[in-house]
């Protein structure tokens, strides 16, 4: 029987050997995209979850900071940021009085063409001059407070100084905070550089922090606590499908909306699994790009066993800004180490303009070096960079499987087609 992983734009197939026992080899559910996305978000709008609208939660003249995601994501903001803009005018507050502001954590900066396709021409003519890019190593970043645990919060001055903050982002399965979107925007995408790493550092090898998990998880509390100290009290949420087209929208509050849209993303891309597998199959796709294709292999944990094998195919395309990671990872001894010198903010300044979330990838990195025999299946890294990661090389997943197959002829194994989107759940 052929099998088969969505790689780079791409479907690959491959044959196991006959002493493989196939557990699991489901894709995600592929889920067919809203034909009316303007209409989508209208009625999310139009019925918000444990929310006001917009209309009457917002008042006359106030100062609204209005943030919305990214690069790494592909939420329709320039369809989105119209239709709340729109909300608020009914409501009294001109588009004068809103400042959008691109969340983007500690996240590379965009281009300003980046910017601009990212918004739209309409979002640019209405707010012109009042767009920001986040920086969360600036010196103007606001104080605000601590958690109940103790991180110090400081946040975008545009967002303290508003009456009113709103975001906009995408829902998506999160291998630490359970989900992405939600409180997001704001912690890390609007927080400084020291409120992000405090947080992260802090819970990144906490047991409760994992994928699809929202109730208990430290690290998804931490986020919620920030933002509401922060003053969000809105936010939109997009739904996508495996081809990053638009399912569904939630809006309202940030937390009651989310786990609505969590509840149906866990509906589309969970795959259930009898049990852990020997070994994992598993591809980035559809999550392809920079520190999002790490994704796939974090969430391959749940369906391996201790001491297990993972074959993972990631293309790699950008690798550049990986190898200063690589190189970090392998002059540390173990993931202890590594984690301990993120806690001392003992960071090479190589690494620091690519983000806390794409350098702290080294404590995992090394942990599944240490816990389980990673194959890495690429084209962007060479076998002596792979490596540095205590990682093997393959070539292609054929020579992957043959490798492995040498080694153990019998075997239980999962193949997750899009390993970046799927949560395997066992049981």
């Amino acid at each position: 029987m052929t099998y088969y992983l969505n790689y780079d734009g791409r479907r690959v197939d491959f044959e196991i050997p006959s002493g493989w026992n196939v557990l699991s080899c489901q894709d995600c559910a592929k889920v067919p995209a809203a034909e009316d996305v303007p209409g989508v978000i209208e009625r999310a709008l139009d019925d918000p979850i444990g929310s006001p609208p917009l209309e009457k939660l917002a008042l006359p003249g106030m100062k609204v900071a209005l943030l919305f995601d990214d690069m790494q994501r592909v939420t329709p903001n320039d369809l989105a940021i119209p239709a709340v803009l729109n909300r608020l005018n009914k409501a009294g507050v001109p588009d004068e009085r809103v400042t959008a502001i691109c969340a983007r954590g500690s996240h590379p900066k965009p281009s300003q063409e980046q910017l601009e396709k990212k918004v739209g021409k309409e979002v640019l003519r209405r707010l012109h001059g009042r767009i920001e890019i986040h920086d969360s190593q600036s010196s103007e970043n606001v104080f605000i407070g601590r958690t109940s645990r103790g991180t110090v919060v400081e946040t975008n001055r545009f967002v303290a100084e508003a009456d009113i903050v709103i975001g906009i982002g995408t829902c998506m399965p999160h291998p630490y905070s359970g989900f992405g979107g939600g409180c997001k925007i704001f912690m890390p995408g609007v927080s400084s550089y020291r409120t992000i790493g405090e947080h992260h550092y802090t819970w990144l090898r906490n047991k409760s922090c994992k994928l699809s998990v929202l109730d208990g998880n430290l690290f998804y509390e931490e986020i919620v606590e920030i933002a509401r100290l922060g003053g969000l009290v809105f936010k939109l949420d997009f739904l996508l499908n495996e081809a990053d087209r638009v399912v569904a929208a939630y809006a309202g509050d940030p937390v009651e909306e989310h786990r609505k849209a969590a509840e149906h993303a866990s509906s589309l891309f969970e795959v259930a699994i009898p049990k852990q597998a020997d070994i994992v199959i598993t591809s980035a796709a559809p999550l392809e790009i920079g520190v999002q294709a790490t994704k796939s292999l974090l969430n391959s944990r749940v369906a391996v066993k201790a001491g297990g094998t993972i074959i993972w195919a990631a293309a790699q395309r950008n690798a550049g800004p990986l190898m200063s990671l690589v190189e970090q990872m392998a002059a540390a001894k173990s993931a202890n180490e590594y984690h301990q010198r993120l806690l001392r903010g003992d960071i090479p300044d190589s690494i620091k303009p690519f983000g806390i979330s794409f350098f702290m990838l080294g404590v995992p990195f090394k942990e599944l070096s240490e816990q389980y025999r990673v194959i890495n299946v690429t084209e962007g890294l060479t076998k002596e960079q792979v490596e540095l990661m205590n990682f093997g090389y393959a070539a292609s997943i054929d020579e992957a499987i043959h490798r492995v197959s040498s080694d153990m002829p019998k075997a239980d194994v999962t193949i997750l087609p899009s390993g970046g989107m799927i949560i395997p759940v066992i049981g």
